[in-house]
């Protein structure tokens, strides 16, 4: 098994996550407050039509439901879900119930795709989810029964798309630049409705707020979710899954170098866990050959999508 590939595939899949983890910081530092719906709108739709006007490539024949059903799942459903549950639950809860990812990954795809989950992956599926607790949950409260629901809604959404991408792989001469384009350009159209009847039209926005639309939409969605779906065609299910904590550790340590958050040691341990998480995560995933051209894999399945830590509550604020 040539290792160098894999290892660069892997690396590369990372950034994906690590971006995603700069999200929060953008968010509120940059952005107008409480337009979470526009937010979301903003980072899809646009993304999706810029990468549609590079590959000028549209689904033909059944693709044209997969790619919708994938961007309902994905993007339109995941991120409105992923911002109710991040405002309507204290601290980093709806990030903790998105560490669980992996695990929602793990019992899809043995429903869809046949694999059977190894004691080893369910281990450390806990200890990620474990880790993450540490960094980002603090204080006590009641909990929201909507928010909760909504974070648990928007991890197996995240889950459900994985999978299916995973099981549906690309069509034939379409690249994961295009089948990126196609999810975003679907989510946002299922975004877009539901932001002007729940936030009305559209705030104004300053050359700071547009600068940090501009970085949501070009770096963090559509190169990183580009980045993302490549991975998820490249690699085995528990190695791209366990690169989910990433993203709230990216949160933490941004939080601490750029806005002046402390990180105590419970948060540092559980840093080390959850990164411990990732690493046991990149060992044993595969079975058989490594390739960087396989776009399908009949007995594979699809990774987690992590990106629940990416709200506007404070994550790992002493």
């Amino acid at each position: 098994m040539p290792i160098r590939p894999r290892t660069t595939v892997i690396a590369v899949t990372a950034l994906a996550p690590i971006s995603w983890g700069t999200t929060y910081a953008v968010t509120t530092e940059f952005l107008p407050p409480d337009r979470p719906l526009f937010t979301a709108l903003a980072r899809a739709l646009p993304a999706g039509l810029l990468l549609l006007a590079l590959t000028r490539v549209l689904p033909r024949g059944a693709w044209w439901a997969k790619a919708a059903v994938l961007g309902a799942l994905n993007i339109g459903a995941f991120f409105p879900l992923l911002f109710v549950a991040a405002y309507r639950l204290p601290g980093g809860m709806a990030a903790v119930v998105g560490s669980a990812g992996p695990l929602f990954v793990v019992g899809l795809s043995a429903l869809l795709l046949g694999r059977r989950p190894a004691p080893r992956t369910l281990l450390t599926g806990l200890m990620a989810a474990c880790g993450v607790s540490l960094v980002v949950l603090k204080g006590a409260g009641a909990l929201d029964l909507v928010g909760v629901l909504a974070a648990l809604a928007s991890t197996a959404a995240m889950a459900a798309g994985t999978v299916l991408t995973k099981r549906w792989g690309r069509p034939d001469g379409v690249g994961p630049l295009a089948l990126t384009g196609w999810q975003l350009t679907a989510g946002g159209l299922f975004i877009a409705p539901v932001a002007l009847l729940a936030e009305g039209a559209p705030p104004a926005l300053d050359v700071r707020a547009a600068g940090g639309y501009l970085y949501l939409a070009l770096a963090n969605t559509a190169v990183a979710y580009w980045l993302w779906f490549r991975g998820i065609g490249r690699l085995p299910a528990t190695q791209a899954a366990f690169l989910g904590p990433l993203s709230p550790l990216t949160a933490a340590v941004t939080g601490w170098a750029a806005l002046g958050q402390t990180l105590t040691p419970v948060q540092l341990a559980g840093m080390a866990l959850a990164f411990g998480a990732t690493v046991a995560g990149q060992s044993g995933g595969g079975r058989g050959p490594f390739t960087g051209r396989n776009r399908r894999r009949p007995g594979s399945h699809g990774p987690s999508r992590p990106e629940m830590l990416t709200h506007r509550r404070p994550v790992s604020v002493k």
